[in-house]
């Protein structure tokens, strides 16, 4: 058990059953009253996110979240084949355990899998993929605005908004967290 005094970005906490990861946290203190913590709280199953209110020194369970290493080796139908790296078993996955992490898997990425009781919860990228372009619409010569996006094709399937510069066959560096253009490779 842990009290709202431990609350820190990142941590897992286990509600109704559900687990949890704290994404902002604040401490307020109303004129009247008993101290408070605003949080919001993503779902690591869902990804949904809620603000919740704690009273300031509630108990709270810690959710033990495992982190074991996987490579994506290849999708087979609905499926996702992972290797485990420390024993090299192959696990599949299917959709609704993925979510929207299926959008940047590359072959042979290597990744986190999420265990929370003997069960996987989901899996967590690496910050950023570099990710080929399939399909973009050309840009004119002289499109130098900075901040005007066009939509582009990743070789994932993920459509994302990319500056006007990029062209087709080319490599860019996106966001795993925001599905975001970061830069070209």
């Amino acid at each position: 058990m842990i009290t709202t005094a431990d609350f820190r970005n990142g941590l897992n906490i286990e509600l109704d059953g559900q687990v949890y990861t704290i994404v902002w946290f604040q401490h307020h203190k109303p004129g009247k009253g008993g101290a408070l913590m605003r949080t919001k709280l993503k779902n690591v199953e869902t990804g949904q996110v809620l603000e919740k209110t704690f009273r300031a020194g509630e108990k709270i369970n810690e959710a033990v979240v495992e982190k074991r290493k996987a490579q994506y080796l290849y999708r087979q139908g609905e499926e996702y084949i992972f290797m485990d790296m420390e024993n090299y078993e192959q696990v599949p996955f299917n959709t609704e355990i993925l979510g929207e992490a299926v959008k940047f898997l590359k072959e042979n990425i290597e990744v986190f899998v999420l265990w929370y009781k003997e069960r996987v919860i989901g899996i967590e990228l690496p910050a950023t993929v570099e990710l080929k372009v399939t399909f973009t619409t050309p840009g004119l010569r002289g499109d130098t605005v900075t901040n005007v996006m066009k939509p582009a094709t990743l070789e994932t399937g993920a459509e994302v908004a990319v500056p006007l510069f990029i062209t087709t066959g080319e490599t860019v560096k996106i966001d795993t967290r925001t599905g975001e253009y970061v830069e070209r490779s």
